[in-house]
């Protein structure tokens, strides 16, 4: 399969490239990122694939997050899709910010119209591996996979439905709990139609209840101040319910809010949130987590 590289930019002496191909899962064109540590050059190296959330790009992460250096450090390759089909000419695609383009939600679609084109699941799962192993200095056997909201979903859905495939997973603020949520409603019901036991598919509360054994270290971020948290989108306490019914090993840190008195600012309260600032505030932290299980 041709890829055309779209930019390569130098950092922490690997690159940072970015590449677009076409698809033939989703058939379209899709772009997707590609950081090459300096021991890419010389050798072969393990694996780390980023989700990113609604409305983003594969620009998103490669440019705010700060990851660079760590993934540099540690010998990962770091790959950032795209999070939805584009350009597919689907009539109401482009009407929502969350559904359609820029929210494929990581499942493969079982409606019109979106059945041709929205199959998220199987392009992460199996179209891009196989690609960047075909034209990258990759180990294919080791494999991890990360993601933030949406794309905490979906890297927690990928490494419960396939045990073993991902030597370790994280996520920054992920919906836990899809279809409890109006995000998850919204999208389910429009990618698999109405009934809500095909959800259950893509739902990591309820698959981590059937995971098959305990082999499975989970590290999750979550800001206390995410508006998605109060907003009851993101759902953690029932992932962590589950996980602990199942003794599935997870790590859940909620990043408390800092209160200072400041003269200019008259006494505030801040505390980590949904954004990118909260993301490259401890990406460190999950690069070091999957380099520890990818034996970087």
């Amino acid at each position: 399969m041709a890829l055309k590289q779209v930019s390569s930019n130098k950092c922490f002496e690997g690159f940072q490239k970015v590449f677009e191909h076409d698809s033939a899962e989703l058939k379209c064109k899709m772009k997707f990122g590609i950081y090459l540590p300096p021991k890419a050059e010389t050798g072969k190296c393990p694996v780390l694939y980023w989700l990113s959330g609604l409305t983003c790009t594969e620009q998103n992460f490669i440019t705010k997050a700060g990851f660079h250096q760590a993934a540099a450090e540690h010998g990962l390759i770091v790959v950032a899709p795209d999070t939805s089909p584009r350009g597919c000419n689907i009539e109401g695609e482009d009407e929502s910010w969350d559904f359609g383009t820029g929210a494929g939600f990581y499942v493969d679609a079982t409606e019109d119209p979106w059945k041709t084109n929205y199959r998220m699941y199987s392009y992460i799962k199996n179209e891009l591996p196989k690609l960047i192993n075909a034209n990258f200095p990759t180990d294919p056997e080791r494999m991890s996979i990360f993601g933030h909201s949406m794309g905490g979903h979906g890297a927690l859905i990928l490494a419960l439905k396939n045990p073993g495939k991902y030597k370790s997973v994280s996520a920054f603020a992920p919906i836990c709990n899809p279809i409890q949520c109006q995000w998850g409603k919204k999208a389910l019901g429009g990618y698999l139609g109405p009934d809500v036991s095909k959800w259950e598919a893509y739902d990591a509360t309820q698959l981590v209840k059937s995971y098959p054994d305990s082999h499975l270290d989970i590290l999750i971020d979550q800001g206390k101040d995410d508006q998605f948290l109060s907003a009851g989108q993101l759902l953690p306490d029932n992932f962590i319910a589950a996980c602990t019914e199942r003794k599935i090993p997870v790590v859940f840190r909620l990043q408390q809010a800092s209160c200072f008195w400041n003269p200019w600012l008259l006494g505030c309260c801040f505390g980590y949130d949904h954004s990118y600032f909260f993301i490259a505030t401890f990406i460190n932290d999950h690069i070091k987590h999957h380099a520890k299980y990818l034996n970087a």
